[in-house]
């Protein structure tokens, strides 16, 4: 998720973190923030969160129960404003997606989308990320993983804050099938390091490409992601699998 993509504001910082990795709890992997609600959000919430938004749960969901179907499940942490992971379900409908965001103006976005899109290969986890990951994801069970734009924590005393950390990597790898991916990208070249850095210590995984890979075509390019492009800024995709 891009900041720039968030319409919410930072709250304080002592909110806690749904994202942060397993090994250190205190650590916020970002700020929950409290947004504004359009009536479509609004009206999404109401009308389509019963049926696109599963409650958080301690045991592994059932995925043919969930979907109504038998095919490969996705997960994607913090969707932001959903406009990609419409996008992406409605490109691969052959696939079926799990989204999980906290932020309650990106979950009603995301509930608009897939009503004006009449998508039925979506679902929702308004929850904590790695409690998702731990207790409602079974070993092995997910063909991918997505996480795109996550929070940069641009200062370096912040670095430790960054989603992606080795103990964070390993805990997604045993959810992954064997040959199914982990799919990252970020704005910031900094970060984009670490990444590479981290996802190629993983022993694991196994990179798809020499470095930086090309941007899939199932990824769209963002409004923001876009803009930054025709400025000159760079955008870093990171595709790597299980071995």
């Amino acid at each position: 998720m891009n900041a720039a993509d968030d319409v919410s504001a930072p709250a304080p910082a002592e909110e806690p973190s749904s994202t942060q990795p397993p090994h250190a709890r205190a650590i916020r992997s970002y700020v929950l923030r409290a947004g504004r609600m359009g009536t479509g959000q609004q009206r999404a919430l109401a009308e389509l969160g019963p049926r696109f938004v599963l409650p958080y749960q301690p045991q592994p969901l059932d995925y043919p129960a969930v979907f109504g179907r038998q095919a490969p499940v996705v997960l994607e942490i913090g969707f932001g404003m959903g406009d990609a992971t419409a996008q992406i379900a409605t490109t691969l409908a052959d696939h079926d997606f799990i989204g999980v965001e906290v932020h309650t103006p990106g979950v009603g976005a995301l509930l608009k989308h897939i009503g004006e899109k009449g998508l039925t290969n979506l679902r929702i986890v308004q929850h904590d990320a790695v409690q998702v990951l731990q207790h409602m994801v079974a070993p092995g069970s997910l063909a991918g993983v997505h996480i795109f734009f996550p929070d940069p924590w641009h200062k370096k005393k912040h670095n430790k804050r960054r989603l992606i950390q080795s103990p964070f990597v390993a805990e997604l790898v045993t959810r992954l099938a064997p040959g199914g991916y982990l799919h990252c990208a970020t704005d910031w070249q900094p970060y984009a390091e670490q990444m590479l850095e981290v996802l190629s210590a993983e022993p694991a995984l196994a990179n798809t490409a020499e470095g930086y890979a090309p941007r899939p075509e199932y990824r769209p390019l963002t409004k923001f992601e876009a803009r930054g492009l025709r400025l000159g800024h760079g955008v870093w995709d990171l595709v790597f699998k299980k071995r």
